[in-house]
């Protein structure tokens, strides 16, 4: 362990649950690594992972995005195709796109599909996605929307979805974008998991806030602070 890490951990109370502004100012005020560090949220929610009708998946937009390059491929043939290189997607491609993922290609971090190409897109399925790169409709990227995925996807579309352990892990964003930004990027977070809320989900559905850098301690927050500031 760092000193650095220790004294970071010394500014931060264990057995106390912050509000998120007071969180956000912690987060600031302690000391960084020589990069700017991505800054995450766990969200333990009050349902039951293993039950099929307490799923909870879904994206948003964030407001201020990620902060960093998202490189984009995009599955689709003639006109489509073109609407994605015309929207930025880095590579675009049908078969031979496939072809060259079987290959092991995979130096993207989000990949798009019109609806006539999950067929073929399927062949890949074993190994995209594991690695959360499957385009899916639920999550807005299998659409004949092409352009507007693929600009939204760059911009800092986050997908989510709830780990065996009842938890969602998400980034909203970068150190560097202060507390303003963080705050709303996480507000728009926290929309759309309350959103996603099952009906069969009874009781607390949010149960802890944890806020964490990619080197620093996590900052337990008060769930019912944060609802407040939502439904204010």
């Amino acid at each position: 362990m760092t000193k650095r890490h220790t004294d970071n951990c010394k500014k931060i109370d264990e057995g106390k649950t912050y509000r998120l502004d007071e969180a956000l100012a912690l987060l600031e005020s302690c000391a960084s690594p020589k990069f700017d560090e991505s800054v995450d949220v766990a969200l333990r929610l009050g349902i039951d992972p293993k039950k099929s009708d307490q799923m909870v998946r879904g994206s948003v937009g964030l407001p201020h995005g990620l902060g960093k390059k998202i490189r984009v491929v995009v599955f689709a043939k003639g006109e489509k195709a073109r609407e994605a290189e015309s929207a930025g997607a880095e590579v675009v491609g049908a078969e031979d796109l496939v072809e060259r993922v079987q290959k092991g290609w995979l130096d993207f971090d989000k990949a798009v599909a019109t609806p006539d190409m999950m067929a073929t897109v399927s062949k890949v399925g074993k190994i995209l996605g594991p690695r959360g790169l499957m385009p899916n409709p639920k999550m807005g990227t299998v659409t004949i929307d092409i352009a507007t995925a693929v600009k939204e996807a760059k911009a800092g579309r986050v997908e989510f979805r709830i780990d065996k352990g009842g938890i969602v892990h998400a980034p909203i964003g970068r150190k560097s974008f202060g507390m303003n930004k963080l705050k709303d990027n996480f507000q728009a977070l926290l929309d759309a998991v309350t959103r996603a809320k099952p009906a069969a989900s009874k009781g607390q559905y949010l149960r802890t806030v944890t806020l964490s850098t990619t080197m620093g301690p996590g900052i337990a927050i008060e769930p019912s602070t944060v609802m407040q500031e939502r439904n204010a």
